[in-house]
């Protein structure tokens, strides 16, 4: 994947070098290393310079990303991908539910990595995988992925520093008490499980869920949750904390009588884009097997 990033150099930022220049606009120390690597990839006025180089005011400063290698453990296949939207840094996909985001043992071809590989492929465009905001392997929805080294740097500080607004829709059985509400609840890796987590007041990471119910219907409660923080499995395990598990989750709650799999679905996305700093919105609807269980008769 190629990038050619352009920007005029104002008073503010004369004298500074193009290291100072650039980690100003979001380069990590190592994107600034994987730079030095690439040909030519710093030009100032059209010649080439080193990171140290001192910036005057009017200069045109060209940064050229070059990758030109795929992600080695992901292979490209030949899968549906539902792009929502697509440029040169990033794309948005809504992933189906029963798709993990990466291979695994066992499962080294059907993933979203393995789609997203086969899509560049196809284009014969070199391809590292960067997904931003993973989701869990059967919850459906939307998902961010960088299409370089610098919008997934930038991407994955906004995630840290909680700057993409995260919106899922869970369904649970009953009457949600209090109809809405935050759950503030610690988790950490369940004991003796390298998968499951668990609430742990005294060991585990800081977890914000804020959560209200948009319907109730059929004995069960369409949940809005937003996620202020983002650990492994939060909304499953803070839902289930609430008392009201998400059904069909069959490691926290295998309560599959209307649906297989974890009623849980990504449903908006809010954030600035990494490069051009537009807002960004994006919604993706509930899916048929979520909207059969609301409007059962």
């Amino acid at each position: 994947m190629e990038r050619t990033l352009i920007y005029r150099i104002d008073d503010d930022n004369a004298g500074i070098t193009v290291a100072q220049y650039l980690k100003k606009k979001g380069y990590s120390s190592a994107n600034l290393t994987d730079l030095k690597k690439m040909p030519e990839s710093i030009l100032v006025n059209g010649k080439w310079e080193f990171m140290i180089f001192r910036l005057s005011a009017g200069d045109v400063l060209t940064v050229h990303i070059q990758e030109n290698t795929s992600s080695e453990k992901i292979p490209p296949v030949s899968l549906p991908l539902d792009i929502v939207y697509e440029d040169e840094d990033l794309m948005v996909i809504n992933k189906p539910a029963d798709l993990p985001i990466h291979p695994s043992m066992g499962n080294y071809t059907h993933s979203l990595g393995n789609a997203v590989a086969g899509y560049f492929a196809e284009q014969n465009i070199p391809f590292v995988f960067r997904c931003i905001n993973r989701l869990d392997h059967n919850t459906s929805g939307l998902t961010i992925v960088a299409k370089h080294m610098l919008s997934g740097s930038i991407l994955s500080t906004m995630v840290k520093h909680r700057e993409i607004r995260r919106e899922y829709l869970g369904i649970v059985r009953g009457s949600v008490t209090p109809p809405a509400g935050t759950i503030t609840a610690p988790l950490g890796r369940k004991s003796g499980s390298i998968i499951e987590r668990t609430i742990d007041f005294e060991n585990g990471e800081s977890a914000i869920t804020h959560y209200r119910v948009l319907e109730e219907k059929n004995g069960h409660s369409l949940v809005l949750l937003h996620l202020e923080t983002s650990r492994t499995h939060q909304i499953r395990i803070h839902m289930k904390y609430l008392g009201f598990p998400l059904i069909g989750d069959s490691l926290y709650n295998p309560d599959m009588e209307f649906i297989s799999r974890q009623a849980l679905h990504s449903a908006r996305l809010v954030f600035l884009h990494p490069i051009t700093g537009q807002r960004m919105e994006f919604t993706a609807a509930l899916p048929e097997d979520m909207r059969r269980v609301i409007s059962l008769s």
